[in-house]
């Protein structure tokens, strides 16, 4: 069963990108190994969209989604992240685009659709051994 999805950045400063991310955008994630920084979230969704070129196929785009676009660009310029336009209406959601180091552009906008949430597994209680036993004993 697919339980998420996987995004790349391609840099050409991979650490300084990670760093950017982890530090300036504070985002959560982990150290797998060698300085290999892997961001966490929550949540995730993927969309697929037509092309007016069919040579434009195969492209790939990354977005940030939050729910105060306005309140998040404001907190994200007094961290430093340069935003190269204005928020604007694109009928989806409110949207604009900011850099990270090593040559990247993402994406952040405040969605205007609601998704479904996953229903959340419940975790089934293991009791150990010596309650299991006790239990019995007092049947």
């Amino acid at each position: 069963m697919i339980r998420g999805i996987h995004g790349l950045l391609y840099s050409s400063d991979p650490d300084a990108t990670r760093r950017f991310f982890r530090e300036t955008m504070k985002l959560p994630g982990t150290d797998v190994g060698e300085g290999w920084w892997i961001f966490d979230f929550k949540e995730g969704d993927l969309g697929v969209h037509p092309v007016d070129d069919p040579s434009d196929a195969g492209e790939h785009d990354v977005s940030f989604y939050c729910d105060d676009i306005h309140g998040t660009v404001a907190d994200l310029k007094s961290r430093g992240v340069r935003f190269t336009q204005d928020v604007e209406d694109h009928g989806y959601g409110l949207v604009t685009y900011f850099t990270a180091p090593g040559g990247i552009t993402v994406q952040l906008y405040e969605p205007r659709y609601e998704k479904r949430r996953a229903p959340t597994q419940k975790k089934v209680a293991k009791r150990n051994p010596v309650a299991r036993k006790r239990a019995k004993k007092r049947r």
